[in-house]
């Protein structure tokens, strides 16, 4: 892989360009995210000079979502299969019962409970688990569903940065600071975060009320609806069953640390041979989550050709240190808050691992040099976070549109502005807690 001293600042101006371009082609929807996700860095790449090791990249990049993609595969099939038994019945219908109808409690209640969900620092289950429970919610209340993907989003963001998620325990890895004295230090921004998201799901739930009113629904209803097919491969006798299968599953991975595409894999058979001793049934189960499988897979591996002809290539390590370059010397005391600033577009754009092992080295270094402390440094690298929200190489976020049923774009021009509110919250309790 070319290292950042290598990528002229011609190449660096046809990457900034094809970010542009990428983002443009999927907000406007002239191209779908697949299709940009696949022809875009690859056309840029070639544009930087890179030849054919611009497609070396690109296989590169789809090597290392394969353990993504294993994850992912077998965890929809396992909650598909779940919810196809209706385990999740009973809790859909305590949910519409405790929310009696009202979008707003609604809104409000899935950022809670995302929030409470995220705080094992997995964000594919938090997805699997919140959405499953409240998507026949949405769907009975005619309540929007992008904002159930960015109500569950937006909290496990926020979350994300305790010490045992991905960001931070990446920046533990490069910078030695004490875990627990981080632990306190980021509690307000965490706070902070939450206390944002739900503070937006409010007001946008306001506006639900106003447009779908308070409507009152009974769950038994749902069960009506439900077509033949769907009815066949209902088992609410099992359902205490495929409940505590689903929690032993979920602690094997979070308490134990089994590998999640192996737990799944294993559950999703327990399951299957359980609930359904017919072939033709299993088959049916399998099915139902066929449609969401090939287009969440493809979608991650568009995500791993962009990702890895940004990284592989070296452009997106040139980007930031270019970035880095050019910030004047007069701002030095200020440089914790330019780390702040540099660092929410680096995440956006790069990996966790490349940003922390990679640029976020050269950063630090730097404001260490104007005095700032190692805590100090942390502190000012996580706030950014926030703008992952809608970045287009976090894999789970394409499949979080699949699952319900929505444009990768749509839900991009809908979070943009949510997560450039929480960042700015967020950088204001950096600086109470006296990163800058």
């Amino acid at each position: 892989m070319e290292t950042a001293l290598e990528i002229s600042t011609y190449q660096i101006i046809v990457g900034v360009i094809m970010i542009i371009v990428f983002m443009a082609a999927i907000l406007s929807k002239k191209m779908s995210a697949l299709t940009a996700l696949v022809t875009i860095p690859i056309l840029g790449g070639l544009a930087a000079g890179f030849g054919t090791e611009t497609f070396v990249f690109a296989m590169k990049g789809i090597m290392e979502v394969d353990t993504t993609i294993a994850m992912l595969a077998f965890a929809i099939a396992y909650f598909g299969i779940m919810l196809g038994t209706g385990l999740f019945d009973p809790l859909t219908g305590f949910v519409l019962r405790l929310m009696r109808g009202d979008p707003l409690r609604v809104l409000v209640g899935t950022a809670i409970l995302s929030t409470l969900l995220s705080l094992d620092g997995d964000g594919t289950t938090t997805i699997m688990i919140a959405c499953a429970a409240l998507l026949p919610v949405y769907n009975k209340l005619g309540i929007s569903r992008i904002w159930l993907a960015i109500f569950v989003i937006m909290p496990n963001g926020a979350i994300n940065l305790l010490p045992w998620g991905g960001p931070t325990a990446r920046l533990l890895a490069v910078l030695p600071v004490d875990s627990n004295e981080l632990l306190v230090k980021l509690i307000p921004l965490i706070l902070s975060g939450v206390v944002c998201s739900v503070v937006i799901a409010f007001f946008v739930g306001l506006q639900e009320r106003k447009r779908l009113g308070i409507v009152d629904v009974a769950f038994e209803e749902h069960r009506r609806e439900l077509d033949v097919d769907e009815l066949a491969l209902r088992r609410p006798k099992l359902v205490w069953f495929n409940l505590v299968l689903t929690i032993v599953v979920l602690l094997a991975i979070i308490a134990v640390g089994i590998p999640g595409p192996l737990v799944f894999a294993f559950g999703a058979a327990i399951a299957l041979v359980v609930n359904y001793h017919d072939l033709k049934l299993e088959r049916k189960a399998v099915g139902s989550t066929a449609d969401a499988l090939v287009h969440v897979i493809l979608m991650i591996l568009g995500a791993g050709i962009l990702l890895g002809v940004l990284s592989e290539s070296g452009l997106a390590a040139a980007m930031a240190d270019r970035l880095i370059s050019v910030i004047p010397t007069s701002w030095g005391p200020a440089f914790n808050f330019v780390l702040a600033l540099v660092s929410a577009p680096a995440v956006w754009i790069m990996n966790n691992d490349a940003f922390y092992f990679g640029a976020f080295p050269v950063l630090a270094e730097t404001a260490s040099q104007y005095g700032f402390s190692q805590m100090q440094i942390a502190i000012a690298s996580l706030p950014g976070q926030a703008l992952r929200g809608f970045s287009p190489v976090i894999p789970s976020l394409y499949f979080l549109a699949a699952y319900v049923k929505i444009e990768f774009s749509d839900f991009q021009k809908k979070i943009i502005p949510f997560c450039f509110i929480c960042f700015a919250v967020q950088l204001g309790a950096a600086a109470l807690v006296g990163a800058f």
